[in-house]
């Protein structure tokens, strides 16, 4: 007798993506998605959310112990130091639409209490996911995406991305069929994990000035 396979064992969004009704469907659809087996763990989905007009649209990893206890992305200590650094290269947290590269918490639990402990999504994972992302950039139809960290690089541009290289520098690529202006910069949490926290913030709100000066 056959076996019924499960949707997440297919590892792709795309039968749970609708393909009319805007933002407001997408978001909708998103809290059923079961594209991958990354669901069964998490609360919740964490769709994106902000300015549904949007210039800038911000894609992060995926979202962390907060986000999915909240259900949206960057509500945690990474997503205010992205406020804030925004602000101060010139551009306004409350104009842009920020999302991630995956909708569901990946992560280990350990020691008391069993502490969640983030971990990073595989390709598969991404890959599966990116049809979510691909709708999400048709719905808002940014004049730049912002790429916060490698995981999201490498969702967006590929395995060869390298954060480290390619950050701070308008880039020009075709991203789910749209040829779309992108810069490329470190997630905010590493700044929070960093040494030298001061130094390594200044660098984030220099990428971001190039974004900034992409609007102008």
């Amino acid at each position: 007798m056959a076996t019924t396979r499960a949707p997440e064992d297919a590892y792709t969004a795309e039968p749970f993506v609708p393909q009319r009704g805007g933002l407001a469907a997408l978001r909708k659809a998103a809290a059923e998605c079961r594209g991958c087996p990354l669901h069964r763990d998490a609360t919740q989905t964490v769709f994106g959310t902000g300015d549904t007009d949007a210039r800038v649209l911000i894609v992060g990893e995926q979202p962390g112990d907060q986000e999915d206890r909240q259900g949206k992305p960057f509500v945690g200590p990474a997503g205010r130091l992205l406020d804030r650094a925004l602000a101060e290269a010139g551009i306004d947290p409350g104009q842009t639409y920020v999302t991630n590269a995956v909708k569901h918490f990946k992560f280990t639990s350990s020691g008391p209490g069993k502490r969640r402990i983030h971990k990073s999504p595989s390709l598969r994972e991404m890959t599966a996911c990116g049809p979510w992302l691909a709708a999400e950039l048709a719905a808002v139809d940014p004049e730049l995406i912002v790429v916060l960290g490698a995981t999201a690089g490498k969702a967006l541009l590929g395995s060869s991305f390298r954060v480290t290289q390619q950050r701070g520098t308008l880039l020009e690529e075709e991203i789910h069929g749209r040829q779309t202006r992108l810069v490329a910069t470190i997630h905010p949490s590493a700044a929070l994990r960093a040494d030298d926290r001061e130094a390594v913030y200044q660098g984030l709100v220099s990428d971001l000035k190039v974004a900034a000066r992409a609007l102008d």
